[in-house]
């Protein structure tokens, strides 16, 4: 793969400039332990974590997440204690967190790989900075150039922001960069941005569209793989030329 990257006069590459990873669901397997965080954070409001309810919070920003309980509870705007619920769900999912966070198959592996052709990572996450040092624990900060947390941009996936964001640290179009991601809100942030993405999913079925390729696992992939998902969703973009 030719990581040489494109700049936005649209010089020739042969696979994407930079990859962008999502964390949760994507390299860690810790969607498990938001569902356990989310249920709790239910109860405590008098509801039941239903499937439909929890799917609607996969992949969201904190408050997002927390406004659809509230929604979902039928607590009315000035009843809300959103400074001390999220106080207390951080401090929930940190506990959680610090008991062990798996990695997805073949995550680690293809973070090596991607590292051995030198193509810069940037780590792109709704999670909030304070949960993503704990993260990084066990991912590795020294894997990326970059990280994005939720809280450092103006607003969350499925908003473009995040990934907008990662483009310009770099210092490459969207649509020299590749996205990888595991739920529809992570997906449809990344290609609002117009990153080509690869869609790996984990806990909610992604719908296919535009600017997206899908592969059942990370397990096995090899640079080409990550090249195709690139390449196979570039065509014809004005700024980017194959």
């Amino acid at each position: 793969m030719n990581q040489a990257g494109v700049n936005q006069a649209g010089v020739n590459q042969a696979g994407p400039a930079a990859v962008f990873w999502d964390m949760d669901g994507t390299l860690l397997d810790s969607e498990p332990i938001w569902d356990i965080a989310m249920s709790d954070f239910a109860v405590r409001h008098g509801i039941v974590m239903s499937p439909a309810l929890r799917e609607q919070t996969l992949g969201s920003a904190l408050l997002d997440a927390m406004d659809v309980v509230y929604h979902a509870a039928e607590i009315a705007l000035p009843d809300r204690d959103v400074s001390g619920d999220a106080r207390w769900l951080l401090d929930h999912v940190g506990e959680l967190f610090d008991v062990g966070l798996p990695w997805r198959p073949g995550a680690p592996e293809a973070l090596d790989l991607l590292a051995t052709a030198s193509i810069p990572l940037v780590l792109v996450t709704n999670t909030v900075r304070e949960l993503t040092e704990v993260a990084l624990q066990t991912i590795g900060a020294d894997r990326f150039v970059a990280t994005v947390c939720g809280d450092e941009v103006s607003a969350g996936k499925p908003a473009p922001d995040p990934y907008l964001r990662a483009a310009a640290i770099v210092g490459q179009h969207p649509a020299a960069c590749l996205a990888v991601e595991d739920s529809p809100t992570g997906a449809a942030a990344a290609t609002a941005a117009g990153c080509p993405t690869l869609v790996v999913p984990s806990a909610a079925p992604v719908a296919p569209g535009a600017l997206r390729r899908f592969r059942p696992t990370l397990a096995g992939l090899g640079l080409a793989d990550f090249a195709d998902a690139w390449t196979g969703q570039t065509t014809g973009h004005p700024d980017v030329q194959r």
